[in-house]
């Protein structure tokens, strides 16, 4: 199974639950619930699985809250899947670094 991408999945947690004006911690406490519900699947290893997300976090800082909030949210989701994989892999410019 391929998921693609995370960053898709995220923005329409964050629509669905009305979570772009909701404080960080609110946010966090949502998308950390359902992030660690997704890592008890992958954790189970029914079936082999390829998660496609977006790096956020090494560029310039989003200049509005929202976007600080959906980078910050991606992150922690990234980190704790990536927790469950058995690899993981960075490809830029077409280079994969596996982590």
């Amino acid at each position: 199974m391929i998921v693609d991408c995370l960053g898709t999945w995220l923005t329409a947690v964050m629509d669905s639950r009305g979570l772009w004006e909701a404080s960080s911690d609110e946010a966090s406490a949502v998308v950390s619930a359902l992030a660690g519900e997704a890592a008890d699947v992958l954790d189970r290893g029914d079936t082999d699985v390829v998660l496609v997300t977006n790096e956020v976090g090494l560029g310039v800082v989003p200049a509005h809250r929202s976007g600080r909030l959906f980078r910050d949210l991606l992150g922690m989701v990234n980190q704790r899947l990536a927790e469950a994989c058995d690899e993981v892999h960075l490809v830029v410019a077409g280079r994969v670094l596996k982590l």
